[in-house]
């Protein structure tokens, strides 16, 4: 049954001002319409971020410590609510039922450990250089922030920018994925009956050319926090740098497992299954690269090879299937056209074809997809394709493995199995990446640590954990001089009178 969906602007439900709309259907069977949501224009933003600018005021003069027991109360209704909304994204978004869980299970950890934060938003005391005066730093709030979300995480990724956001004391206007709106609605739903006040937190759905943009450059909006694809990044930066807004990128990712020769094979399959293949290789963190070394490359491909055949795709709702659709048809389109370059570039060891056979016909399928043989410089190798395949590559030594690892534009995440405890260390040393993982896969990252990635994986921000805070607040410095004297900084310090 499809829904017909408004936009949040200071807490109403309102259509777009121009009346036109949108339709999200699920990938898993085109024919299943989730919803018909407002296509939104600049206009429609202008009252959202006016509404949010209104709120401003008051939620960032309430305590913090007020703030989190809203946001305590926020993560309390996501967990009652986690099995409707993860449903809902399997619908929507497609990835397995269990994977959806998780995603979810993401945004209520970040509301929980932000709303603690309401209590802490720790500043700085430090000793002045001059006697009988007090010295510290304070977090302020910054304003307006513009949130632009991705499909791939269409719960976790909201909570991990608007939480932090939020206690911070800043308000906010949120741009979903037009792929994902259904859930974002239903996520800003849940937050406003956990007690958020009207236009603190605004929703505007629509596409990125006419809400994305619009919201880009507004010139009240102060921060923007975008995760996506890195071309698309770029053009943020460009066009938020026109207002002077403070701009979070968090990009792609080009991800490898490394397994050592020493390595616990099977931990290491499971673990390259997972990464490569979970939410059907649709994360910034997919191990879309494994590089093996060559006494176990033969052993370690093959038992891959066995272990992906037996994968089942199909509807993420069927408790029988390991893997679901991606995303669309356009997503179908450029994986098969990765896939055939992959052709002439590797040997192709499973997969490499959309999957149309029986109900897979009524989505958006692809095989899950092995290359082997894989020169570290070919394009499968290089470019990130955000899908279900997975290039391995075959080294010798140490050195060799590092420049490999290295090689790519991106950093995000590096993950090393093996047995000896100096190469884990050297690993993460040596790897560059914002993650780094030993014996684990590539995907994983946890609440209270900082996320994020090196090099054109983004521009240095990183999401979630203190490192959030940071770029959700502006460091005030604060001087406070009892000495009934005037002080001048660095100039009087040789003149201080030690009597």
């Amino acid at each position: 049954m499809s829904t017909t969906y408004q936009n949040l602007i200071g807490g109403s439900w309102v259509a777009a001002q121009s009346g036109k709309t949108f339709d999200s259907v699920s990938p898993a069977n085109h024919t299943d319409v989730v919803g018909t949501f407002p296509s939104s224009s600049a206009a429609d933003v202008d009252a959202a971020v006016e509404a949010a600018k209104r709120a401003y005021p008051a939620w960032s003069m309430m305590p913090a410590p007020k703030r989190g027991e809203i946001l305590f109360k926020v993560a309390r209704i996501l967990a009652e609510h986690k099995e409707e909304l993860s449903r809902l994204m399997t619908r929507e978004m497609g990835k397995v039922l269990t994977e959806a869980r998780g995603d979810v299970q993401e945004a209520i950890d970040v509301a929980y450990y932000m709303a603690g934060e309401g209590r802490r938003l720790f500043g700085q005391t430090v000793p002045s250089e001059m006697p009988d005066k007090f010295a510290m730093a304070i977090r302020k709030p910054i304003g307006v922030v513009g949130i632009i979300t991705p499909w791939n995480f269409p719960v976790a990724i909201p909570g991990w920018k608007l939480f932090p956001a939020l206690i911070c004391g800043n308000t906010a206007v949120i741009k979903p994925a037009s792929d994902t709106p259904a859930c974002a609605i239903r996520f800003v739903e849940l937050l406003m009956e956990g007690g958020i006040p009207d236009g603190v937190v605004n929703i505007v759905t629509g596409s990125g050319t006419e809400v994305g943009n619009a919201l880009v450059e507004h010139a009240d909006v102060k921060v923007i926090s975008f995760t996506g694809h890195t071309d698309t990044g770029v053009e943020i930066s460009t066009r938020a740098a026109k207002t002077l807004k403070r701009v979070s990128l968090e990009l792609g990712g080009k991800n490898p497992i490394v397994v050592w020769e020493d390595a616990d094979l099977g931990l290491a399959l499971d673990s390259a299954v997972w990464s490569a293949f979970g939410t059907s290789g649709q994360r910034c963190t997919a191990a879309s690269r494994l590089i093996v070394h060559r006494a176990v490359h033969d052993e370690f491909v093959e038992a891959l090879r066995k272990r992906v055949a037996g994968l089942v795709l199909g509807d993420g709702l069927d408790d029988k299937t390991d893997v679901g659709p991606v995303i669309n048809e356009t997503a179908v389109e450029r994986i098969a056209a990765y896939a055939a370059i992959g052709r002439g570039e590797a040997d192709l060891v499973i997969g490499g074809e959309p999957a149309r056979e029986g109900a897979l016909g009524k989505g958006s399928f692809f095989q899950p997809t092995i290359f082997a043989e894989v020169k570290p410089d070919a394009r499968i190798a290089m470019e990130e394709i955000f899908g279900p395949v997975t290039s391995v590559i075959a080294v010798d030594n140490w050195e060799e493995t590092v420049r490999i690892v290295n090689s790519v534009k991106y950093g995000l995440s590096t993950s090393l199995f093996t047995r000896d405890i100096n190469l884990a260390f050297r690993s993460i040393r040596d790897f560059e990446s914002g993650l780094g993982y030993v014996n684990h896969g590539t995907i994983g990252a946890e609440a209270h640590l900082p996320f994020g990635g090196t090099k054109a994986t983004g521009n240095g921000h990183r999401e979630v954990g203190q490192a959030a805070l940071d770029f959700f607040s502006e460091w005030k410095s604060v001087y406070i001089d009892y000495s009934g004297k005037l002080q001048r900084a660095q100039i009087d310090m040789e003149f201080i009178d030690q009597s």
